[in-house]
């Protein structure tokens, strides 16, 4: 029997008040299940309508289970194994707009409607120049937010009560402006009227937020497991982790309207979201590059494998709480206690979390979220952080393409991977090694300055790689903490 709600009898149907720009597992394992726990405790009566953002998608799939899914949550969460699944029932149904465009529009003319939710990837917050206003629908996101606000702005008549909330997860910096401002170029572009872009900007709020959950989702042993348990087959399983954070910059009173804290769900309001977008990309994201080379060069090939290591597990730790955390301008505590959460989800047993899928354009991601706490620790300490160095001296080992007699599959810039080519092909002495880390630190195209000019930077870098080269990643680890407890 297939998942329904004649089969969940308890499932009652919620006001649709929530449009919801994408229907893939991460929204429906994160958003969906926090809507439905919300309304579980009684705080809201969230009904959601999720809406295929492109041509492809679940909507159709949604409708055949009327809404419902199972959420199956699965990992480590204060030392204890988790394993449990609910059914999220919070979806009222799925509509294709390149299918359904009246039925996609006509949700514009709900006085119900209240908030605005997407997940259309870091790509999907972008204008496209062809979008048109009659199109049928729009090609991009934004074009066809734009298209549905016009609707409503008409319908309603420019009814500043009738504005929308918007939270976008999409995983940008300042999501809810950038969303926002491309809608008011779409305005002009469409040679609208000003008092439409008037209404925009005063009837809607653009909700800044930062998302943290990972969702691996659709998995076929979970899903025959839960067949043979409960009895009935979904094909719109999720599996998800049991850690998650919801962070959003807005004012009070969505606070109120969004009551995600009283259901005591791990969301946070903020005023200002730029503390706990630096908290994530420095400690998550930062630890994931940092480690990537050490680990894999010592012949790890997952992050579970990585930490469970323990000469990595121990760097790990060491770089979160006495290189990272320091320099961190949001509380020690909060990012202590945001680093051991970290921590406990590398060793989740039921995410394989490859390390070549984390090395993707390494060298940019070094920059981005390592190469900050490097430069705030010079300036903090006045000297360069052991373990960030290290780190960096094993990336470029790590670009030299093997690892023993295997070739490394390398995936960055193709002019980046030819000079370390060539500069790996004429480094066969300790001057040369020099000459290598000297040339790349001072790549200002790439790192935006000459990094070679910080002082101890390269004799750090360049003695790493040497340890690496001549004692191999474990002996250099263990060299490495004995020298830093000296």
């Amino acid at each position: 029997m297939k998942l329904s709600r004649k089969s969940e009898e308890s499932h009652s149907v919620q006001t649709e008040n929530v449009l919801q720009f994408g229907e893939g597992v991460f929204l429906r394992g994160f958003v969906d299940w926090q809507i439905q726990k919300m309304n579980e405790k009684g705080h809201f009566n969230g009904g959601v309508v999720a809406v295929n953002p492109r041509r492809t998608g679940n909507a159709p799939k949604l409708n055949e289970q009327n809404g419902l899914f199972t959420v199956s949550l699965q990992g480590l969460q204060h030392g204890e194994i988790v394993k449990t699944s609910s059914v999220v029932s919070c979806v009222q149904r799925g509509v294709h707009p390149y299918k359904q465009y009246d039925e996609y529009i006509k949700i514009a003319e709900n006085e119900n409607l209240r908030f605005v939710i997407s997940n259309t990837t870091e790509a999907g917050i972008a204008f496209r120049e062809e979008d048109k206003l009659e199109d049928r629908p729009q090609e991009s996101f934004p074009g066809k937010v734009a298209a549905f606000l016009y609707h409503r702005y008409q319908f309603f008549e420019g009814d500043e009560t009738k504005g929308l909330i918007f939270l976008p997860c999409e995983l940008l910096d300042q999501n809810g402006e950038k969303l926002k401002a491309l809608l008011l170029r779409y305005a002009e572009k469409w040679n609208l009227e000003k008092e439409f872009s008037t209404w925009i900007q005063v009837a809607n709020t653009f909700c800044s937020t930062l998302v943290d959950r990972i969702v691996p989702g659709y998995s076929e042993e979970e899903a025959g497991r839960i067949q043979e348990e409960k009895g009935y087959k979904d094909d719109l399983l999720v599996v998800a982790e049991p850690f998650y954070q919801w962070v959003i910059e807005a004012p009070s009173f969505v606070r109120e309207e969004f009551p995600a804290e009283k259901a005591m769900l791990n969301v946070k309001f903020v005023d200002d979201i730029t503390p706990y977008s630096l908290q994530k990309v420095r400690i998550l994201n930062g630890l994931h590059t940092a480690m990537m080379p050490i680990a894999y060069l010592a012949g790890c090939n997952t992050v579970r494998e990585a930490i469970s290591n323990h000469h990595i597990g121990i760097f790990i730790r060491a770089l979160a709480y006495d290189e990272i955390i320091p320099v961190l301008s949001v509380s020690k505590g909060e990012a202590s206690a945001f680093a051991e959460a970290v921590l406990e989800r590398f060793q989740n047993p039921f995410i394989r979390h490859d390390l070549l899928s984390i090395s993707l354009n390494s060298l940019p991601k070094f920059k981005a979220r390592n190469l900050p706490t490097l430069k705030e620790y010079v300036k903090k300490y006045r000297k360069v952080p052991k373990l960030l160095s290290f780190s960096l001296g094993a990336l470029f080992v790590f670009y030299k393409g093997k690892r023993g007699e295997e070739k490394i599959p390398l995936s960055d810039q193709k002019e980046l991977i030819e000079l370390f080519q060539s500069l790996w092909e004429k480094s066969n002495s300790k001057k040369s090694i020099q000459h290598l880390v000297s040339t790349v630190l001072s790549l200002e195209e790439h790192w935006g300055e000459d990094l070679s000019e910080i002082p101890g930077l390269v004799n750090a870098v360049e003695s790493a790689i040497l340890q690496i080269e001549e004692a191999g990643m474990e002996n250099a680890l263990k060299k490495l903490f004995h020298l830093s407890t000296t």
